[in-house]
């Protein structure tokens, strides 16, 4: 199959940027490396009936108080945001607390993102903790594809860059590239791929920001690739496994 034949694969560093992008027909990877798309995977991995993102703070404890056996979760700018019941941390999330349940989540970066997504074929979350299962799953549908990054309150970030070149490393030779910002990212990762990932990322400024609130832990299991092989898809209003 030529080049011209084959699906594209770009890259959209920040969500200020996606206005550049064309979304239709196309299957959108969301990326919030730390720490949005890790607790999503790792919750619903671990037994979470569905994940329901939404935008505000209000909004997470309106429908906490509507459904069953819901948590309400989320941070502002790194910590639990006041009046809900949880953070953003995948440690918070183990089978035995968090199975059979919703969760209700909204975070400064991931959930803004992916509300702004329109008309796409999939919305599907990824992480370093489901790099392969995700890889594995854009390779199986052959449809465009783009990755989103969250960003930083739309300031390109290292970790959600990275993650998006570790994709592109892995199956970019499947795909049409014609994104500089993809290959922006390939090298990136490319220059981080033979140590632990987060020994790269400790100089970011998502990790000298987090990490002032102590949460180092959180941030190396984020970077641990593969931990939780599902791949958590937009369904309506819900994320699913």
């Amino acid at each position: 199959m030529s080049q011209s034949q084959l699906p594209r694969l770009e890259v959209c560093l920040s969500p200020a940027l996606l206005h550049l992008y064309d979304t239709r027909d196309t299957v959108v990877v969301i990326i919030d490396i730390f720490r949005a798309t890790s607790t999503m995977t790792a919750a619903l991995h671990n037994g979470a009936a569905c994940v329901i993102p939404v935008a505000s703070v209000q909004e997470c404890i309106a429908l906490g108080q509507q459904i069953p056996d819901s948590i309400t979760a989320g941070e502002r700018d790194g910590r639990i945001a006041e009046g809900l019941q949880h953070g953003n941390s995948p440690l918070e999330y183990p089978a035995e607390f968090v199975t059979g349940k919703t969760l209700v989540l909204t975070t400064t970066n991931g959930t803004r993102l992916l509300h702004m997504v329109k008309d796409a074929a999939a919305i599907v979350i990824g992480s370093f903790l489901n790099l392969s299962a995700v890889c594995e799953y854009l390779l199986s549908h052959g449809k465009n594809v783009l990755l989103g990054c969250a960003s930083w309150k739309d300031r390109p970030n290292l970790e959600d860059t990275m993650f998006a070149g570790a994709v592109v490393h892995h199956i970019g030779d499947r795909f049409s590239i014609n994104c500089d910002s993809a290959r922006m990212a390939r090298h990136l990762y490319r220059q981080a791929m033979n140590a632990p990932l987060i020994s790269f990322l400790r100089d970011s400024s998502h990790y000298l920001r987090l990490s002032a609130y102590g949460l180092e832990q959180d941030m190396e299991y984020c970077t641990t690739p593969d931990m939780h092989p599902v791949v958590p898809v937009l369904h309506g209003d819900k994320i699913l496994i």
